[in-house]
């Protein structure tokens, strides 16, 4: 949780025409409404909804705009316009959230479409960021890199992510809902304290699925999620999602907000009776328009740039020597140094808090993937 991961030519999801025409109408559609609140065409009860749908929050001495890292994946040029903007809008730094995100604690009212403007010329937005929504889908810092993963925990976070954008169905749900992804057999991204855990898995005969968590979280009462399924193929991911929110949007208080979340809802009904719900409330679902199949996940896959691996040696003689000489930089590698799946490089995690503004909240660190076998 809290991790980010940063790339420069490496991975990087890349928008398509409907992923752009989306953000940039986004932007039009806000800046018109800010414009039409600040004239007093629009009252602060009728703006406040909107004002959330774009991340935007009145705090007690400035706004608070949440700008979505979806996934935590976060190219360069976008570190780029993420710093321009703490400079010009607010006071020189942003705070990273535990839930990848990152915010700025002192736009203006005003300037916050100038801002999702900037944001949209490098494909990021700050949609769903707040409200009772789906908000950001994680996954573990080692996400596309860890040599133990089952699946791309980053292809399904954005194929999560595309379903969950602009869901009409769950755009009022009675709390937040967050959902985790692991691909991997060890749980790098706590998907026992989420609304929903996906862990990803492989049955008798290979086939890769997942194992399905639901009424986990932290806060006020921190409950471990309870298995809805124990494997769940892959091809029926989004209508055993649409089932679980369906029965949490249906059953979930709204009357009381500490009491709205769906670990709450799982406890009061007892997991088993929950399940039951689901599973009923799947079984008009199943094999329906929502089914996933190859190609589609091929698609998102393909939107994903891959760094070209050079053919490197597993360490150079440099990075052995410094491990050997050099007491300080070993003991850091051995903290920050983390195996990779290809030969050569590493993955390597650097700290935000030394010397950083950060959300008292953050656990953050960033990783990237560096080559080991070159000092």
């Amino acid at each position: 949780m809290g991790s980010l991961i940063l790339g420069g030519v490496l991975t990087v999801y890349l928008y398509d025409g409907i992923d752009q025409r989306l953000v940039d109408e986004r932007v039009a559609q806000f800046r018109d409404q800010t414009r039409r609140f600040l004239s007093g065409e629009l009252g602060e009860d009728d703006f406040r909804p909107l004002r959330l749908q774009n991340g935007l929050y009145i705090q007690r001495y400035a706004p608070m705009l949440r700008v979505a890292i979806p996934y935590g994946l976060l190219a360069s040029r976008q570190l780029r316009v993420l710093a321009e903007i703490a400079r010009t809008f607010d006071r020189g730094y942003g705070h990273f959230s535990t839930r990848q995100n990152i915010q700025f604690n002192w736009p203006k009212v005003e300037q916050v479409p100038e801002i999702l403007a900037k944001l949209a010329t490098v494909q990021m937005h700050a949609i769903q960021t707040s409200g009772n929504c789906v908000r950001n889908t994680t996954t573990d810092h080692f996400a596309g890199v860890a040599p133990d993963e089952i699946v791309d925990p980053l292809v399904w976070c954005e194929i999560i992510r595309q379903w969950s954008t602009f869901h009409p169905e769950f755009a009022y749900l009675p709390r937040k809902f967050k959902i985790a992804v692991s691909g991997s057999a060890e749980d790098r991204a706590a998907i026992q304290v989420h609304d929903i855990g996906l862990q990803a898995e492989r049955d008798a005969q290979g086939n890769v699925g997942f194992r399905v968590l639901a009424g986990g979280g932290l806060g006020r009462t921190p409950m471990i999620g309870s298995v809805m399924r124990e494997f769940l193929p892959w091809r029926h991911l989004l209508t055993y999602l649409d089932a679980i929110l369906r029965v949490y949007n249906r059953y979930g208080r709204r009357d009381n907000k500490y009491r709205a979340r769906i670990k709450i809802l799982v406890k009061e009904l007892t997991p088993e009776v929950f399940r039951g719900k689901v599973e009923e409330e799947w079984s008009h679902l199943q094999d329906g328009p929502a089914t996933l199949i190859a190609d589609e996940v091929e698609r998102i896959e393909r939107r994903f740039t891959r760094p070209q691996h050079l053919k490197l040696d597993r360490l150079s003689s440099g990075f052995v020597l410094a491990l050997a000489r050099e007491q300080g930089f070993a003991n850091w590698a051995r903290r920050n140094v983390h195996r990779h799946k290809v030969a050569g490089y590493a993955a390597v995690t650097l700290s935000l808090k030394m010397r950083s503004p950060i959300s008292r909240t953050a656990t953050a660190s960033a990783s990237c993937a560096c080559p080991t076998s070159r000092t």
